[in-house]
């Protein structure tokens, strides 16, 4: 297991798949009806694209109680997105393979942020948490 010393964003693969996934959500709900969009759409975007920000937000605040707890956020828009996957699959938004591979990112995203969660603090306080490759 490598640990770093996360400074920035650049580097942060939490957050990079995070953003990944993020963009993947974009991509699949941008093709959906009015509808569809404005109902679970809209949901599922913003919750997906939280994960990221969430991490970016508890990065910037520098400190890690702050870091952690928006960390624990950022695992919380996890569950979120998963919520609004399962019903875009069950109103056949979505297919089984795009369902699978999603669920599937998301529990690696998952993993990622709870290896993340346990590591902050564990440096100086003064220091930024480290992320878990």
């Amino acid at each position: 297991m490598i640990k770093k010393i996360i400074k920035d964003l650049d580097g942060f693969n939490t957050y990079e798949v995070a953003m990944k996934l993020g963009e993947s959500v974009w991509d699949i709900v941008s093709k959906w009806n009015y509808f569809e969009k404005d109902t679970i759409g809209k949901q599922f975007v913003k919750a997906a694209d939280s994960i990221a920000a969430n991490l970016a937000e508890g990065l910037g605040r520098y400190h890690y109680k702050e870091t952690k707890n928006f960390s624990y956020y950022a695992r919380g828009s996890m569950f979120e997105t998963e919520t609004w996957l399962s019903k875009s699959y069950n109103r056949k938004l979505v297919s089984e393979e795009i369902f699978l591979k999603i669920k599937s990112d998301l529990e690696i995203i998952g993993r990622m942020i709870n290896r993340y969660i346990q590591s902050i603090g564990t440096t100086n306080e003064s220091e930024p948490p480290n992320d878990v490759n």
